[in-house]
């Protein structure tokens, strides 16, 4: 096996050998472009190396052979001291991660060598410079000597001499300086800094190697969800110089604007400048067209260079270049890095001009950055500091005054902007998340009841910011030493989790024109229907505007939370007899028939799923600490009449229902069964509701969902009970009423039994969320809060479970359900609701599994669209995990 290869020896297609960066030099080199000759280490050799911490037999001496080829096509030897050749040595992996890996320049300078090159190249400064720049790097990437203190020597020889900037350092400046750096070095590591070449050079090819596993790499790569197993190849490049003279410089630029995804150039340069140096902000560039006027033929060159790299690679293209004293050298070139926005429209204009197709087309957007698009995010370098960090459970960005409570939220939400910051939510808190502009909690997870209804309703949210200390009695919470109180502003920033005081500068996104075409090119090649989770009119015509095909989950526990109805299911709750049910019952009878008619008919025509009443019945009643404490301070005050009266009989009624596991207790279908006539009158609900509507020249298209079977009886029985209602008023209508009744399919047993719960169901839903906590024995609130990110960090597990579905077991569980529901009913409908529906790898599986569909939150149709159809096409954006 080869390890090394020169650049014309690769092509543009082998990145997985190559790296990106060496695959592209090695297209380049074959397309005649002005390459600075050299050859590229290979992944495998890096993926050896990190296996063994031994370099692969035989890689020493190719790395000799080739280097003796570049010594012969240069004219130049490595370390010799007439002609020495100077060399960089950088990383680069399959997927670009920029700033991630390290890099060494003008590797072969020592004592003898900067004296010769100042001479050739009748330039003493530059060769000091370039001798300095190298001591550091290499002392830093190679030999992990702390950078700053090489940086605050550099600071000191400048106020010294009353400098402004690093081009105002002379030669005997620079030279004054090269013995201060080789102490930092020697009290670093111990020893002098290396003379010999070859020993730079193979030091600094492992250091290469070794950052691949270096922790701003690994957390990239966890972020991108980059497999660790690639490894990073490694280019050893002959040197060329933009520090020679004003007629020299470098720069670094893309072939669209990667904001905006315009066709213009885009990007900085500098003069008599090396590459770090514009990166790194030691000098302020200029942008890359006033290199025009800088350097005509430099820069008519350079255009026409990039433009065709763009037409042969079929994308945009991020790009370095180099001059050296008028001649333009292209350094690099990749696949650039780009906002959603900027992505959805170069996609779209390369299918125009013809470079891709439709196809192509759908696999250059990431699904998940369209979250993007649809709502307001911090504007970059806005410079505020943090004050907290949790979960980033639904993006956007809000801010607004602190408020405490819900009622706060919903009285003065109405007026002002406000974000509701809370230790937790929970449902009975919605009228405050829909008045709030963004949630904070300091407890729960990514599927929390704050993260699912915030992402439901469109809202910002951070969740589990456990550094917070929420104090409603002070109107206070605190945080890394700061006191925010009652009626301050701050900011949440949804996607980072960040939480910062004050108000923070945001940007509205631009949603590209062609994102809507984008989707319909996604729409002719998906499989899958998309859904979406709604339970109010005016979410389900927000899931419809963004493409959504029905509803596939409604929640009505959130419909028995509005002020009008609370008092009602309470005495529900709390009757002692049939007949103060029914009362109860009848009152909130026409409240749910009103809920049903909207929703069904803002999705008339399309499949909308109702799950009956799912939560256990003491989510609706005060909690029982707050409701003990009400009791004890009024007998304690001796206070007496109906409204004690009324207090005691609520507690003695909490306590009776209270659990230990309520998630796990009498909840789902279980209360059904256990209070009938609650199914009896939703079920009604929906059914004079749909009557109405077809009445009225509509196409409503319920689909009745039981939660939480687990037993196949238990289905037969609630079965039973809504086939009764539905049987009655067919009676009293004369409506068709065809409505499916299936169920949620959340619990493993449910799945080991699914071709028996098959027998008395027309559809089966996926409840993700809970299937996933009752697999794994995890809380959800609890475990993403406190040990998942540990684990993912200790390699324990790859993703978070709750966000993205776990194959080997929950994904296991829900193909052997698929195969045993097909095998009892070869038509039965199939989805999943939970929300992983709306996450790019979940749907893809859901792809694999022959769903008929996927519901996600609104806001997520889109990704959801784009994923579906990515599940189809399949293409290279999706194999980062292999």
């Amino acid at each position: 096996m080869s390890y090394v290869m020169f650049f014309d020896q690769g092509r543009g297609d082998m990145k997985d050998l190559l790296g990106g960066k060496g695959a592209n030099l090695a297209e380049m080199t074959r397309l005649g472009l002005p390459v600075p000759a050299g050859f590229t280490i290979t992944t495998e050799a890096c993926r050896s190396y990190s296996k063994s911490s031994e370099v692969p037999a035989g890689m020493w001496d190719e790395v000799a052979s080739n280097l003796a080829r570049l010594e012969k096509e240069t004219g130049k030897k490595l370390g010799d001291p007439q002609i020495p050749l100077l060399i960089s040595v950088r990383s680069g992996a399959k997927f670009s991660m920029p700033g991630m890996m390290d890099t060494i320049l003008n590797l072969g300078m020592n004592d003898v060598t900067v004296q010769r090159l100042a001479e050739i190249t009748d330039n003493e400064r530059f060769a000091w410079d370039s001798y300095r720049r190298f001591i550091q790097m290499y002392g830093d990437v190679v030999m992990n000597v702390e950078k700053h203190k090489f940086e605050a020597a550099l600071v000191a020889a400048k106020t010294a001499k009353g400098y402004a900037a690093d081009i105002d350092m002379t030669a005997e400046d620079w030279k004054a300086l090269i013995p201060v750096y080789k102490t930092i070095y020697r009290e670093g590591t111990g020893a002098d800094f290396p003379q010999d070449a070859q020993t730079q050079l193979k030091s600094s090819i492992l250091a290469v190697f070794q950052s691949w596993n270096n922790k701003r790499a690994k957390t990239y790569r966890a972020l991108n969800k980059i497999s660790d197993d690639l490894g990073t190849a490694c280019n050893v490049q002959t040197m060329v110089f933009g520090n020679m003279g004003m007629d020299s410089g470098t720069g670094v630029g893309f072939t669209r604007n990667p904001a905006t995804g315009a066709i213009e150039p885009f990007g900085e340069f500098l003069l008599n400048a090396q590459g770090e140096d514009v990166v790194a902000g030691v000098r302020t560039p200029e942008p890359i067209a006033q290199l025009e006027s800088r350097a005509p033929e430099v820069y008519h060159q350079l255009m026409k260079l990039t433009k065709d790299l763009e037409t042969r690679l079929k994308d945009m293209q991020d790009f370095e270049f180099t001059v050296e004293r008028g001649t333009l050298y292209m350094l690099q070139t990749r696949n650039g890095k780009r906002t959603a926005a900027a992505a959805v429209k170069i996609a779209c204009d390369l299918v125009k001009e013809g470079l891709i197709t439709k196809d192509e087309a759908l696999e250059r957007v990431d699904p998940a950055s369209l979250d993007q698009l649809l709502h307001p995010h911090v504007k970059p370098g806005h410079g505020v500091p943090s004050i907290a960090k949790g979960l980033p459970a639904s993006p956007g960005a809000a801010t607004g005054e602190v408020v405490f409570t819900a009622d706060e939220a919903a009285e003065i939400g109405a007026e002002r902007a406000v974000i509701l910051v809370t230790p937790e939510t929970t449902p009975e808190d919605i009228h405050g998340l829909a008045a709030a502009r963004g949630i904070l909690t300091a407890r729960g997870g990514m599927t929390s009841h704050a993260a699912v209804v915030a992402r439901g309703m469109g809202k910002p949210s951070v969740v589990g910011a456990e550094m917070i200390v929420v104090n409603r009695q002070d109107g206070t919470f605190t945080s890394q030493g700061h006191t925010v109180k009652r009626g301050e502003i701050i900011t949440i920033d949804g996607a980072s989790g960040l939480v910062f005081r004050g108000e923070v500068p945001m940007e509205q996104p631009e949603v590209s024109g062609g994102l809507e075409e984008l989707l319909v090119w996604a729409d002719e090649r998906k499989r899958m229907k998309v859904h979406a989770n709604a339970d109010t009119p005016e979410d389900a015509a927000r899931a419809r505007e963004f493409g959504a095909t029905g509803i596939g989950l409604c929640r009505t526990e959130h419909m028995f939370f509005n002020e009008d109805r609370l008092g009602w299911v309470r005495k529900m709750i709390m009757s002692d007899s049939p007949e103060a049910e029914k009362e109860a019952l009848d009152h909130l009878l026409p409240m749910q028939r009103g809920d049903f008619e909207g929703i069904l008919e803002a999705m008339d025509g399309l499949p909308v799923t109702i799950r009956l009443l799912d939560p256990p019945l003491h989510e609706f009643l005060p909690p029982l600490e707050a409701q003990t404490a009400k009791v004890a301070t009024a007998e304690a005050l001796g206070q007496k009449g109906e409204t004690v009266t009324a207090d005691r009989a609520l507690l003695a009624r909490i306590k009776q229902l209270h659990e230990v596991n309520p998630m796990m207790g009498l909840r789902g279908i279980r209360l059904g069964l256990t209070r009938p006539n609650i199914t009896r009158m939703q079920v009604r609900a929906i059914a004079e509701a749909t009557a109405k509507l077809e009445k009225s020249g509509k196409n409503p298209k319920p689909e009745i969902m039981i939660p939480l079977v687990g037993l196949a009886e238990e289905l037969a029985a609630s079965r039973a009970i809504v086939e009764e209602v539905l049987a009655q008023v067919r009676t009293e209508t004369g409506a068709k009423l065809d409505i499916p009744i299936g169920t949620m399919i959340e619990l493993p047993r449910a799945c080991i039994v699914a071709d028996e719960i098959a027998k008395y169901a027309d559809f089966f839903s996926f409840g993700t969320n809970d299937l996933t906590q009752m697999t794994f024995g995890y809380s959800r609130d609890d475990a993403q809060g406190k040990f998942i990110p540990y684990y993912m960090q200790n390699g324990y597990i790859k993703d978070d479970p709750f966000s993205t579905l776990d194959l080997e077991g929950v994904g296991a569980l829900m193909r052997m359900a698929v195969d045993k529901a097909r095998a009892t009913k070869p038509n039965i409908k199939l989805g999943i609701c939970g929300e992983h529906g709306g996450d790019p790898e979940s749907v893809i599986f859901c792809d694999s599994l022959g769903l008929n569909y996927v519901s996600c939150s609104p806001f997520r149709v889109p990704l959801a669209r784009l994923a579906a159809a990515r599940a189809v096409l399949g293409g290279e954006n999706q194999d980062r995990t292999k």
